[in-house]
C-alpha cells in the first residue's frame, strides 16, 4: 500500500474525533457541554471541504472575468488508464498541461476567439461507482485577450468555442509528444493514439458567484461523500448513484475489500496539483488579465443604468458590516455557546 493511501485512512479514521483534539464549549442557558473536534484536512476525506471550499471561493472572485464561460471536459481512453495509474505523477500533470494547452492554442485562431484565454483545469479520476476513470474539466473564459502591438478582448461565440474533434486530436498528440520525450520508458499501446478521444464543451452562462460554485463542485469533490453511503456493515458497504443513462439513482454493494480499493485508487500522490491554471490565468499573465477585467468593467458598466449602479454600491456595503454569529446551544435553543478550553491531540499524526 502507497503512504498516500495509508495517510489518507489514518486521517479519516480520526477525523474529527478525540484523536486529533479541538474544544470544548458550554452554553451560557442550560450549561450544556459541547465538543468540537478538529478536522483531518485530507483532501480524500468527505467532511473537511466546507471552509476550505469557501476560502477558495473568495479567493477567485478575485480573478474571475465578468463574461460567460465553457465548461470543457477531456477524457482519455480506456487503453491510456493503466499507464495513467501506474505513473500518475507524471501522467497527470502532462495530460492537464496537454488539456489546456491544446483548448488555448485552438482558441488561438482567429476563427474561432482569437486572443489567449483563460484556462482552469481540474483533474478528477472516477465515475458514480468509483470505477478508475481519469478526465480533466476546464472552465474557459468566453473570450481572450490577443497578442499584438495593442492587446485587445476578443469575445467567442455566446454558444461555440472550438469544434471538439479538432481539441480531442491535439489534445491525444500533445500528449503522445510529451510521454516519447518525457517517460520514453513507458510502454503505450498504439490504440490509444489511434482510438478517438471524447471532449465535450457546454456553455455555462455570465453570473460569477454561480460559475465559481458550479466549478467548486469539481475542485472539491471526492471520489463519494458520507451521504451517499446507505449501508454499512461488518463485510459490506451499500451507495447510491445514479445510472448514467437512466439519470435515476441506483444502490450499489460491495464487499468491504472492493469498497477500499475503489476508493483507494482516487487518492492523489502527495503533492500532486490537482488545479492548475493556464493561458489568461497563469502567474505570468495577471497584468494582462488584470487589463481585461478592467476593460470588461467598463464596458459592462456603460451598459447599466445609473440607478442599478446605485443598487449595486448599496448591496455592496451592506456585506462589508457584517457581525460574527454567534454559535447557539443545540439543546436549549435559548442559550450560546462560550469556549471552555481547548482539547490537546491524544494521538497526534506522524508525518
Amino acid at each position: 500500500m502507497l503512504p498516500s493511501h495509508r495517510r489518507a485512512i489514518s486521517d479519516i479514521l480520526a477525523c474529527r474525533t478525540e484523536a486529533l483534539g479541538g474544544h470544548l464549549w458550554q452554553c451560557d442557558h442550560c450549561s450544556e457541554e459541547v465538543f468540537s473536534y478538529h478536522s483531518c484536512k485530507n483532501r480524500s476525506c468527505s467532511k473537511c471541504h466546507t471552509a476550505e471550499t469557501d476560502r477558495w471561493l473568495q479567493a477567485r472572485k478575485l480573478e474571475m472575468l465578468p463574461c460567460h464561460y465553457f465548461h470543457v471536459t477531456v477524457t482519455v481512453p480506456e487503453e491510456l488508464r493503466h499507464v495513467l495509474c501506474t505513473n500518475q505523477q507524471d501522467g497527470y500533470a502532462l495530460l492537464m498541461k496537454a488539456a489546456a494547452e491544446a483548448i488555448i492554442d485552438i482558441a488561438r485562431d482567429p476563427r474561432f476567439v482569437g486572443g489567449t484565454v483563460g484556462v482552469l483545469a481540474v483533474l478528477h479520476t472516477w465515475t458514480q461507482q468509483l470505477h478508475y476513470h481519469p478526465h480533466v474539466h476546464c472552465l474557459v473564459t468566453g473570450g481572450g485577450v490577443s497578442t499584438g502591438a495593442v492587446p485587445c478582448w476578443h469575445p467567442a461565440r455566446p454558444s461555440f468555442l472550438a469544434p471538439e474533434t479538432a481539441i480531442a486530436k491535439l489534445v491525444r498528440g500533445k500528449l503522445k509528444a510529451w510521454f516519447a520525450r518525457k517517460r520514453p520508458d513507458l510502454i503505450i499501446p498504439n490504440s490509444a493514439w489511434t482510438t478517438p478521444w471524447v471532449v465535450r464543451i457546454t456553455r455555462w452562462g455570465e453570473g460569477q458567484d454561480a460559475v465559481l460554485r458550479y466549478l467548486a463542485r469539481y475542485v472539491f469533490r471526492i471520489a463519494i461523500t458520507n451521504s451517499r453511503i446507505v449501508g454499512l456493515d461488518d463485510r459490506s458497504v451499500s451507495f447510491r448513484y445514479k445510472h448514467r443513462e437512466s439519470g435515476r439513482w441506483r444502490t450499489c454493494t460491495l464487499p468491504g475489500e472492493e469498497f477500499m480499493r475503489r476508493f483507494l485508487q482516487h487518492v492523489l500522490p502527495k503533492g500532486l496539483h490537482k488545479v492548475r491554471y493556464f493561458g489568461l490565468w497563469h502567474p505570468s499573465k495577471r497584468r494582462a488579465a488584470s487589463n481585461a477585467r478592467l476593460l470588461l468593467t467598463m464596458q459592462r458598466a456603460q451598459h447599466l443604468a445609473p440607478q442599478s449602479l446605485a443598487n449595486i454600491e448599496r448591496s455592496a456595503g451592506s456585506h462589508q458590516s457584517s457581525a460574527p454569529v454567534q454559535r447557539g446551544c443545540p439543546k436549549c435553543g435559548l442559550g450560546h455557546l462560550v469556549l471552555i478550553r481547548k482539547l490537546l491531540p491524544k494521538q497526534p499524526q506522524g508525518p
